[in-house]
């Protein structure tokens, strides 16, 4: 599917969970029902330290990414926008939508002077990769643990 137009950027309603669901679940394989219940729940009811941001073409949302802003991690007095979420629909890939998003998204972060933003990707996820690095992520010289209980 093409659209020429450009997405309408807008905030995350209630009503989009059941999208978001439906999109994740294109994309991973596997519906995460809950994780977005509970994302989409934080966003609307914690918004002053909450990201939250869809794209819509023709009345569809297509796109959103959620996340939350943090002041201060491991010692560090710094805001920081960590990203939890990125999605855009696979039917709309390569139309523009991930980038309106994050374009949006850093005019949005830089009135409220956060300087940073951090997310994670799983290895596996290298398109996800290659687009970040096209919005210029870059690994950071951080090495995350985990211990198996």
């Amino acid at each position: 599917r093409t659209d020429s137009h450009e997405p309408i950027l807008r905030s995350l309603i209630q009503d989009d969970l059941a999208r978001l669901v439906r999109m994740d679940e294109a994309i991973t394989g596997r519906s995460r029902a809950t994780f977005y219940e509970g994302r989409l729940d934080r966003a609307l009811h914690q918004s002053h330290i909450q990201i939250s941001l869809g794209a819509e073409l023709d009345g569809c949302l297509v796109g959103a990414v959620l996340g939350s802003l943090q002041y201060g991690e491991f010692g560090v007095v710094e805001p920081v926008a960590v990203l939890d979420t990125i999605l855009v629909d696979p039917e709309f890939g390569g139309q523009g939508v991930g980038a309106a998003l994050f374009d949006q998204l850093w005019r949005n972060l830089r009135g409220l002077r956060v300087e940073r933003v951090r997310t994670e990707v799983s290895w596996s996820e290298q398109p996800l990769m290659g687009f970040l690095a096209t919005r210029g992520f870059a690994p950071v010289p951080r090495l995350v643990l985990e211990h198996t209980l």
